[in-house]
Formats: C-alpha cells, sequence, structure tokens
C-alpha cells in the first residue's frame, strides 16, 4: 500500500466537514472534478468505501470515520511541525479537556499565563466527567485533559496539576452531618457516572456499609449548590469551587477526612502524541507547582 498523501487527506477532510464534493471544493478553491478524482484514488488506496450518499449529502461511511480521526490527527501535527521549524515556538490548535471545576477555579490564570507566553496557540476547551475526558484523550478527540483521581490512567501518561479540598455540603435547615449514617436516605446530588467526586462520595458512604439514597444528577456546580442549599439534599464539592460561588453562607460545610478530604487532579494525555503546544503547557504547570 502506498503512503498516505497529506493533501489527499486534507481533500477527504473538506468532503466530510461541508457533507459533498461541490461545497469541498469551492472550500479548497479547487474544481469538482480534481477533488472527486482525488477521493477515489485515496479509497481505492485504501481498499475502502469512506463515503455513502444520504439525502444528497456525503455521509462518512464506518471506514471513513476511522480515517477521519487520524487525518485530524496528521494534517494538525503537520502544520504544527511547519511552524515549529519555522518559527521555533509552539502555535496552532491544542484541545483540552477539563473538569466543570477546575474550568470555573483553576484554569483562568493558567490559560492567561499560557497565552501571554505563546499568543499563536489556539485553545479549545471542553468540559465533561473525567471518565468522559480520559476517554476522549485516549480518542484522540483532544490532546489533554485535567481529571481527578480516581480515573482510569491505562494507557496514559500524566503529572500533577492541583491538589482540591473536598467538602460535603448539604442544607442549613439540617442537622449537622458527622459520618455517611447522618444523611440517611436522604438524595445525593453530583454529576453523571463517570465523575471522580462522585465516587469519592459514593466510596465515603461505602466506607460505613451505607447506601445512598436517589442520586439526583447535574451538569454544573451552580445547579447542585442551588438544589442543596434549597433542601433537595447533599453533595460534594471542591472548597475551590466554594469560594468562587461564594455559596458558603448558604450552605453547611462538613469538612471530609482522610483519603476522602483531598483529591489531586492530573494532566494527562497520550505519550505518543505530545506537541510543542502541549510541552509549553506542561512547563507551565511544573513551574507555579515549584
Amino acid at each position: 500500500m502506498r503512503n498516505l498523501d497529506l493533501d489527499a487527506l486534507q481533500i477527504f477532510k473538506a468532503v466530510a466537514d461541508h457533507g459533498g464534493v461541490a461545497r469541498a471544493a469551492a472550500h479548497l478553491n479547487r474544481v469538482q472534478s480534481n477533488v472527486s478524482t482525488r477521493l477515489k484514488q485515496l479509497e481505492a488506496t485504501l481498499e475502502a468505501p469512506l463515503f455513502r450518499r444520504q439525502n444528497r449529502r456525503l455521509v462518512l461511511s464506518e471506514q471513513g470515520r476511522v480515517l477521519l480521526s487520524y487525518a485530524d490527527r496528521m494534517l494538525r501535527l503537520s502544520a504544527e511541525a511547519q511552524a515549529a521549524v519555522r518559527d521555533g515556538a509552539p502555535q496552532g490548535l491544542l484541545r483540552i479537556g477539563t473538569m466543570e471545576s477546575t474550568a470555573a477555579a483553576r484554569l483562568p490564570p493558567i490559560l492567561a499565563a499560557y497565552h501571554a507566553a505563546w499568543p499563536k496557540v489556539r485553545i479549545e476547551l471542553v468540559t465533561g466527567t473525567s471518565g468522559a475526558l480520559a476517554a476522549m484523550v485516549r480518542n484522540y478527540e483532544i490532546e489533554a485533559a485535567f481529571v481527578a483521581q480516581p480515573f482510569d490512567a491505562q494507557g496514559l501518561a500524566q503529572q500533577p496539576a492541583f491538589e482540591e479540598e473536598l467538602a460535603l455540603i448539604s442544607p442549613l435547615a439540617w442537622p449537622e452531618i458527622h459520618g455517611p449514617k447522618d444523611v440517611g436516605d436522604r438524595s445525593v446530588i453530583a454529576f453523571a457516572a463517570g465523575c471522580s467526586y462522585r465516587r469519592i462520595l459514593e466510596s465515603w458512604f461505602g466506607q460505613e456499609g451505607v447506601a445512598p439514597g436517589k442520586v439526583m444528577e447535574f451538569a454544573s456546580y451552580h445547579a447542585i449548590v442551588a438544589c442543596v442549599a434549597a433542601g433537595s439534599g447533599v453533595a460534594i464539592v471542591p472548597r475551590s469551587v466554594l469560594a468562587l460561588l461564594g455559596a458558603e453562607p448558604s450552605l453547611r460545610v462538613t469538612p471530609l477526612a482522610g483519603r476522602h478530604g483531598r483529591a489531586q487532579t492530573r494532566l494527562i494525555w497520550r505519550a505518543d502524541d505530545e506537541t510543542p503546544a502541549l510541552q509549553a503547557l506542561r512547563q507551565l504547570l511544573a513551574q507555579r507547582r515549584q
């Protein structure tokens, strides 16, 4: 099999992004016949159909979806390699995943310092649970992610980023909570499954053999804190988030002892895909921890 041509991959990606040969040709400033020919040549090289027609649009086949993830990566690395050789400085796009708490309370000064040092790097942030973000890193959807322990680190490189102090929050009207049994069968308010802090809360209940009550899932700390303050249940939240929201006066805040009281946020990435832009972020994080 011949080596893949970056020009052909760029044409393939344009057809995938724009849903057709005509729109891709206009975007690339090429004639349609050239785009069609190069696409057919690529399919012949790979011995696989990359598209199927659906309602006058070309949509990716299963093989096409697989190729697109590699094409994105190869084209991005090609652009970064040219920029690094030409200018010697990180450039291009850096896609980072982050938990909502980290995005709100920890990342703003980091990203400001990064942008000041490397203004030619464009950063895209994606929020999600630690489990979902780790999967996105493995699937080449993002280059790196900030996740909290515990998480599945198999196959990923990692380094420490931040240390979070965790607290249990409950409504002011409730009695003071000393342990899991004091919560009883009241509701737990948390992010979706895959959230590291939710796993820590479940472990906190499990240490005394207590099964938490109904779990109410929300997608933001604003909603979680508001529901707890209104009397809906308990939740586990980083102290940095409570400080950012100014929420402590409206809640009962109970420190968590031992291993449940602290969680380390780590930066994870694929060891085989460390770009200059990612290396610069790693260096900045290491410097700020000194």
